[in-house]
Order: C-alpha cells, then sequence, then structure tokens
C-alpha cells in the first residue's frame, strides 16, 4: 500500500524560508515521478513542482520559479520542496503526490505566511 506523509509547513514570516519533506513507502521509489501541489482556502489544487524519477528534470509555474525548488533523496524514499522568499499568496496547504496504475496524495502540511 502506498503511502505519502509530509511534514515541515509552519508559520513563517514573508520573505522567509521553508523545507517540506515527503517520506514515500509502498512503492520502488525511484521508478515514479513526484509532484508538490498545494490548495489555498477558496482556491482549487495548484501544481507547484514536478520532479522526474531520476531527478534530473524538474519543473515550475511562474508563481514559484526561481523561489521554490524540488529536490529527491531517492536513497530516503523522500522528495523534498525548499520555499524561499515566501509571501503571503504561498500560504496553502501543501501536498505531494504521484502516480502509479492510480494517482496517490499525502495528508498535506500547512504553511501560513504571514507577519
Amino acid at each position: 500500500q502506498v503511502q505519502l506523509v509530509e511534514s515541515g509547513g509552519g508559520l513563517v514570516q514573508p520573505g522567509g524560508s521553508l523545507r517540506l519533506s515527503c517520506v514515500a513507502s509502498g512503492l520502488t521509489f525511484n521508478r515514479f515521478i513526484m509532484r508538490w501541489y498545494r490548495q489555498a482556502p477558496g482556491k482549487e489544487r495548484e501544481l507547484v513542482a514536478f520532479i522526474s524519477s531520476s531527478g534530473d528534470i524538474t519543473n515550475y509555474p511562474d508563481s514559484v520559479k526561481g523561489r521554490f525548488i524540488i529536490s529527491r533523496d531517492n536513497a530516503k524514499n523522500t522528495v523534498y520542496l525548499q520555499m524561499n522568499s515566501l509571501k503571503p499568496e504561498d500560504t496553502a496547504v501543501y501536498y505531494c503526490n504521484t502516480e502509479t496504475y492510480r494517482v496517490y496524495w499525502g495528508q498535506g502540511t500547512q504553511v501560513i505566511v504571514s507577519s
């Protein structure tokens, strides 16, 4: 059974940084792509980062490009999201995601950017 467990969220001031982690179990981690999404109150879930199975390809929407960095450690079955220069509009619940024959989601971790 595939499980994704996110951690690392919290309250941070504008301009600050956070690093989110997502530990995966129940799958051969290095065979699958990973993504980070976020969902703010009243808004649709939004893709914020993608990484290929080997980690050599990453992609970001313009809203976070240059501020967020996705990475993975296949030896630890973990994907990370380094978030820098955080803005109040980055406030959301952040989820990691992968696909095998179906899509899997973690439970999410809350990020609040506020002074």
